[in-house]
This record gives C-alpha cells, sequence and structure tokens, in this order.
C-alpha cells in the first residue's frame, strides 16, 4: 500500500491544522497506522497511533489532549487533528503502516509502510 500525506501548512500558535493519510492500492483498515514527525537534526517523534480497529489509540504526554487520530476506512484515510499548536510542533509529518500488528505502538521499526510527509510549520 502506499501512504500519502496532506494537510500540512504554515499557521500560528494557537491554531489547528487536520492532517490527512490516505492509502492507494490497498486498504488501510488492514493496517496500524501511526504518525511521526521530524526535525532536521533531532530524532523522529512518534506523535500518535491507532489500531485496525480503531478502538485502541495513544498519544505521548507532548501531544496528549491536543492531537486526535480517528479513521475513516471507507475512505481509505487516517486523520490527525491538531489543536492548540506550539511552534514546538513543527516539523514534517509521516504517516506509517504496519500490517503486521495490531496496535504496534510508536515503535517505529515496526511499521513497513511510509509516505513522504507533510510539512507543519507553527509560527510564534
Amino acid at each position: 500500500v502506499q501512504l500519502v500525506e496532506s494537510g500540512g501548512t504554515l499557521v500560528q500558535t494557537g491554531g489547528s491544522l487536520r492532517l490527512s493519510c490516505t492509502a492507494s492500492g490497498g486498504s488501510i483498515d488492514s493496517y496500524s497506522i501511526a504518525w511521526f514527525r521530524q526535525v532536521p537534526g533531532k530524532e523522529r517523534e512518534g506523535v500518535s497511533c491507532i489500531s485496525t480497529s480503531g478502538d485502541s489509540t495513544y498519544y505521548p504526554e507532548s501531544v496528549k489532549g491536543r492531537f486526535t487520530i480517528s479513521r475513516d476506512n471507507a475512505k481509505n484515510t487516517v486523520y490527525l487533528q491538531m489543536n492548540e499548536l506550539k511552534p514546538e510542533d513543527t516539523g514534517r509529518y509521516y504517516c506509517a503502516g504496519s500490517a503486521r500488528f495490531h496496535f504496534p505502538g510508536l515503535s517505529s521499526i515496526l511499521y513497513d509502510s511510509w509516505g513522504q510527509g507533510t510539512q507543519v510549520t507553527v509560527s510564534s
């Protein structure tokens, strides 16, 4: 499956964005999905994940209460709603899919399919 992210843009501190991860060449409902972000010179950071069924989600403390991951399997898409954005949320956001695990968490090595990313920039 190929994953394509969209929705990244420049936004002011306190603003909101919704990122989309759309699958092609396969059905996204076979994949658990995670969102990661990366800033040049820093390690990649997982910011959310959702199980294949959608009944389990996980967020690290850095985004808990501000980010929400959801999936619409009928649209072959997973979303990341980001509210109360901060400058430290700036980065390139990638979605990743795992067909092997129902709910792999935020360990990037467990994900097999990656998109090209979408840039999110939060201005102060």
